[in-house]
């Protein structure tokens, strides 16, 4: 990649950006339509799960054939072609006659997906090479999460007061339209050195592991634990897992190089994003019910009431990439874990007869914690790992968080949908869900503490190493790892 100016790197920063807005916005909106989609489409509970999942299973599943195709084929081209596909699909979802076409073009969404932020993000990192620079443009990047959930709810439940849920697939077609002309003329084509083989076995095990995984979970309610089905998807993911791992650790150019995973930080990052991926996709999607099942709100007002968490999470990414960048991620990951936890706590004791500001303290909370946790995610997996690994490395993290994003609406969901087909009233149900959030962000706080310390940065160093193409010396290995970044702290 030709060595850029600042201000053309930022360009591209910012052209990257938008793909992260729209793929951002996708899940917001969409969670704010919920209840409109039920009354319109005649969807049940289960329904909805399979709106949402249907995108992120398929861009969970795709997402590291992307980024290592991104690092062979060439980044850009990569990335364009996912937007092509993610303006169709969107397209489509807006002219879906029925819930099985929406969860189909749903699907094709996902595909382009899986080509937009992982890609995306690896060009960010071969842009930006310098330590600090990466943290802040990851920071910036981080960022744009805020942005995107800050305004999905507001103009979701705009758009669906208004002009129907289907202008929650319109709004992408433009900014997806204008991100094409932009990356033709300002992103440069990058790749790894050298090409990695196909893997078309282990990308079908992760499928399998996925599907059947999200699906047996999606259906427990309905068929129980004891259903010969359940038992035989649940049996199936694993055993795919299992075979997936030991399939991978043979294969000279892997899809899954499970040697990212002797670094304890790279593996603790992975962790962390699915717990607070799971937490996050929960509590939008029980909050959305929430709110205009049990409050009675309309679905823009809905959306003003999650705005004091959005605004938090926009307001400290980037103050969570400048801390990473000057202190190591163990402070961000800690308040992230915390803040996040003690949110959903704080939402066992809301009930509609309770004041309304005890639901903002709560969503504020929840808003501090999960805006200080993803740029040491993102930092930690991405300056671990060799350069010419970048988009497989991102690749992962962002599988990790589609997978948090598909688990956690499928159990949040089903326990939701358990409670309420055992008697039990909506607010119970919605108090139910809360404590899986709760589990959820608690189990990224321990993760958090355990990946940040001085043996964690030990074995991130030594897998680097490992990673190095044969025969190259230290300048394959990041530069965050060379100079003993505190980047992995």
């Amino acid at each position: 990649m030709p060595d850029l100016s600042p201000r053309r790197r930022y360009l591209v920063l910012a052209i990257c950006c938008m793909s992260l807005l729209i793929v951002g916005l996708e899940t917001t909106v969409l969670n704010v339509a919920l209840p409109s989609l039920q009354d319109d489409l005649g969807s049940s509970v289960s329904g909805l799960q399979w709106a949402l999942d249907a995108y992120t299973l398929v861009l969970a599943s795709l997402l590291m054939l992307s980024g290592s195709t991104g690092d062979r084929l060439g980044r850009r081209r990569t990335f364009q072609t996912g937007l092509v596909i993610f303006v169709i699909a969107s397209g489509l979802c807006s002219i879906a006659p029925d819930l099985g076409w929406l969860i189909a073009f749903r699907a094709l969404q996902g595909v382009g997906g899986s080509m937009l932020n992982p890609v995306a993000l690896s060009i960010v990192t071969n842009v930006f090479t310098e330590r600090q620079e990466r943290a802040r443009a990851i920071g910036v990047w981080g960022a744009v999460v805020g942005v995107s959930i800050a305004l999905g709810p507001i103009l979701g439940g705009f758009l669906v007061d208004t002009v129907g849920w289907r202008w929650i697939f319109i709004i992408n077609i433009p900014i997806g339209l204008l991100a094409i002309v932009l990356t033709a003329l300002f992103v440069p084509e990058s790749r790894a050195a050298r090409a990695r083989r196909v893997d078309p076995a282990g990308q079908l095990l992760v499928i399998l592991t996925l599907a059947t995984l999200i699906y047996s979970i999606i259906e427990v309610p309905h068929l129980g634990w004891s259903s010969p089905l359940v038992i035989g998807l649940l049996v199936v993911s694993a055993l795919s897992a299992l075979t997936l791992v030991r399939y991978e650790r043979r294969r000279v150019e892997p899809l899954l190089d499970v040697r990212f995973f002797r670094s304890a930080t790279f593996s603790g990052a992975t962790l962390i994003a699915v717990c607070a991926f799971a937490a996050f996709a929960g509590f939008l999607f029980v909050n959305t019910l929430y709110l205009q099942h049990d409050l009675g709100l309309s679905p823009l007002r809905a959306g003003v009431y999650l705005l004091p968490m959005a605004v938090v999470v926009m307001l400290l990414s980037p103050v969570s990439g400048r801390m990473v960048g000057q202190y190591g991620t163990r402070p961000s990951l800690i308040i992230g874990g915390l803040g996040m936890f003690l949110g959903t706590v704080t939402l066992s004791l809301v009930d509609p007869g309770r004041p309304v500001a005890l639901l903002f303290v709560a969503y504020t909370v929840f808003g501090i914690g999960f805006g200080m946790i993803n740029a040491p995610i993102t930092n930690t997996a991405v300056s671990g790992m060799p350069p010419s690994q970048a988009g497989l490395a991102a690749a992962v993290t962002s599988t990790s968080r589609q997978t948090g994003t598909t688990v956690g609406i499928a159990v949040v969901g089903s326990v939701y949908t358990a409670r309420l087909g055992g008697g039990s009233h909506l607010l119970q149900a919605a108090h139910a869900g809360w404590w899986v959030v709760a589990g959820c962000a608690f189990l990224a706080l321990v993760f958090g503490i355990a990946s940040s310390g001085p043996w964690a940065r030990a074995s991130a160093e030594r897998a680097a190493r490992s990673l190095a193409a044969p025969g190259s010396g230290p300048a394959d290995v990041s530069p965050a790892v060379r100079q003993g970044s505190p980047a992995h702290g």
